[in-house]
This record gives structure tokens, sequence and C-alpha cells, in this order.
């Protein structure tokens, strides 16, 4: 509900940016209007997963630079080029609510369903830590996460059937290989994956999307 509400305001700016500005600029608007909805807190949390998971580290010392507020050449770097990606994405789409909203859903019910299907990685506990309490956070995480993919599926395939089908599998591939990756390099999730999560597969839906359908 939350990345749907999120994806639909970022539409409506997008459309309503696109009748008063250049595509370059309306894109540039609705990129930035992202940043300010979500606090850039994904952005955050994708700089500082690029920090500790690209790196020639042990698991333990991942941990301890992901959880430093600083932000390395890593992070810096693929941080600036996603944001790149993103901009010139959308500069060359029709703005479309339903794209958003599909995207922007569907990134938000992956983060709900990584929560109960990779093992969370700090064993002293973390801001994701939250996600895991209570009697019912596995049910609840897998109907997030259905309600997510359903509804962003829905919204894709309604905005363009094929092309729309083609962006809903690339995105649930992209989160599932940063997912893989974070596995492999620190045995499972943590918020700043998470982020990583939402920003790539967003990023990789909205190239996808640019394509030349």
């Amino acid at each position: 509900m939350v990345g749907a509400a999120i994806g639909g305001l970022l539409g409506l700016l997008w459309w309503g940016t696109g009748k008063w500005w250049p595509a370059a600029v309306a894109a540039a608007i609705v990129v930035a209007g992202d940043l300010v909805l979500t606090g850039m807190l994904h952005l955050d949390g994708l700089a500082d997963s690029a920090d500790g998971l690209l790196p020639h580290l042990d698991p333990e010392r991942r941990l301890e630079v992901m959880r430093d507020h600083s932000v390395g050449a890593f992070g810096m770097a693929v941080g600036g080029i996603v944001i790149l990606l993103r901009w010139a994405a959308l500069e060359s789409i029709r703005p479309s609510v339903l794209l958003l909203v599909g995207i922007w859903a569907l990134s938000r019910g992956a983060m709900a369903v990584a929560t109960r299907q990779v093992p969370y990685a700090r064993a002293n506990g973390g801001i994701a830590s939250a996600f895991l309490a209570g009697p019912r956070a596995r049910q609840s995480a897998l109907l997030g996460g259905t309600v997510g993919f359903a509804a962003g599926v829905c919204c894709l395939t309604l905005w363009r059937l094929w092309p729309g089908l083609a962006v809903a599998g690339a995105e649930i591939v992209a989160g599932v290989c940063v997912l893989a990756f974070a596995k492999k390099r620190i045995g499972g999730f943590t918020g700043d994956v998470l982020g990583a999560v939402g920003v790539i597969s967003e990023t990789v839906a909205l190239v996808v999307g640019a394509a030349r359908w």
C-alpha cells in the first residue's frame, strides 16, 4: 500500500510536470520527489550496502562499514549511477501513473517477502529487526508481499501488456539478485540491504520500461 501510494504520487507529479516542462526537467523533478517522499532512506541504504558488500572485506567488517553513516567511494559511485539511470529512463518514457504505481508496489512487496525468505544478518539486532518481531510477523510480511506483487503486476500489465510483464519480471529478478548477493557476502539481509533491494529493483524496472518496445 505504501509503495503504491508513493508510486501514485510520483506518477501524478510526473504527469503534471510533464505538462509544463520538457521531459528532462520533469524526470529530474520526479527523481527529486522520490528522494523527498522516502527521506532518502532507501538511497542511503543503497550507498551503505555498496560500501559494505562490494569491497573485499570479511563479513564482520562489512557489517561495521554498513553501520557507519559516512559514504565511501563505492556508495557514491553506485548512488550516482542509479540516480542517473532513473532520470534517463523517466526522461525517455511517456508519463504514466500506472507504471510508477506498479513498479513501486512491486519493490515494497519484494522488501516484505525478503524479511521472511532471507535470514537477518545482524546477531545483535538493528533497525530492520523490527520487521521480525511479533507472532504474526511472518503472515503480515507474506500477505504484504503478495498484495504488493499482485498490485504491481496488475498495474504494469494495464500500462502495457507484454512490456509490463517484462518490467515486472526484470524487477523481481533484480531484487532476488541483490538479496542473493547480500546473503553470500554477509549471510542475510539488513535494513540497508532492504533499501538497496527497493532502489535497484525500481531502477532496473524503469530501465526495462524505457526500452524501445
